[in-house]
């Protein structure tokens, strides 16, 4: 078998267990808790097959194991492995009948989402097919640009983490928590830096496997873009969900990045915005 053929086996066990497993227990998360184990063996796979002795290879799965060890970390702690259910699966399983869901469980959530771990391991197939192209230092720089992103990421999950544990105290004690939702941080420069800096991880990723490939545009790149639109997409969706909980969440769209980090507007600014949208109203 080539490691193209194991990884596409691995995937469809992953399938077939995360449906079976969705039915049984009637909890849809269980792509979301392979989802920081699976690539990582995509590209150890890759690895693997070039009998771990090609530098790039190495260094790639090296890199997404670091990716999968604090993405499951940070899953773990927040219940993930508990029976936890993210509870967006609840708000569409509410607005659809019965049937309908279950064929978005099976297409989207199962099928889809695996496909995409699929896909955004692939640049080490790239890597793999040009194993013999040499290493060089634009590759040193990649890797330390994803390990950067790794200490974005873990930043901006612990400052959610503190807050939520913050505003969990704030309820168990009896009080109602005076903001309800982070906004200090990295969360002044995007509302969802740990987006930021997953999508780049794997954006970095494809750029490690192109250069192998002697060309910046490949055929892989479909895993970071479909990726990247999936982020955009689950932000769509969750910040609908926060302002129908949250009415001044509307102002804070206002002054800070969707997703990229920038610089927030001003008081100033937003105020002048509101006040425009009033008028035009």
């Amino acid at each position: 078998m080539t490691p193209m053929h194991v990884v596409l086996l691995v995937a469809g066990v992953a399938c077939a267990f995360a449906w079976s497993a969705s039915l049984i227990t009637g909890d849809t998360s269980w792509v979301d808790r392979l989802w920081s184990i699976v690539p990582v063996l995509y590209v150890w796979v890759f690895a693997v097959a070039a009998h771990l002795s090609n530098v790039r290879l190495d260094t790639m799965a090296a890199l997404v194991t670091i990716w999968g060890i604090r993405l499951t970390f940070n899953f773990a702690r927040k219940g993930g492995y508990s029976g936890v259910e993210d509870y967006r699966w609840q708000v569409l399983r509410d607005a659809m009948a019965p049937w309908q869901f279950q064929i978005f469980n099976l297409f989207f959530i199962v099928l889809y989402q695996n496909l995409l771990l699929v896909l955004i391991s692939l640049p080490a197939y790239n890597a793999f097919q040009y194993r013999t192209t040499p290493s060089g230092a634009i590759e040193v720089v990649l890797a330390v640009a994803f390990l950067l992103c790794t200490v974005g990421e873990t930043l901006a999950d612990q400052e959610q983490w503190n807050f939520q544990s913050w505003k969990r105290r704030e309820i168990e004690a009896g009080r109602v928590p005076s903001q309800g939702f982070v906004t200090s941080g990295l969360f002044r420069l995007s509302r969802h830096p740990n987006y930021f800096f997953e999508i780049a991880q794997w954006w970095v990723l494809y750029f490690i496997g192109a250069l192998a490939a002697h060309g910046p545009i490949q055929w892989t790149i479909v895993g970071p873009v479909l990726l990247s639109l999936l982020f955009v997409g689950s932000t769509n969706f969750t910040e609908k969900i926060s302002k129908s909980h949250y009415p001044e969440y509307a102002l804070y769209q206002r002054r800070v990045s969707s997703i990229i980090p920038w610089f927030a507007r001003s008081r100033i600014n937003e105020i002048q915005i509101v006040d425009l949208e009033q008028r035009l109203d």
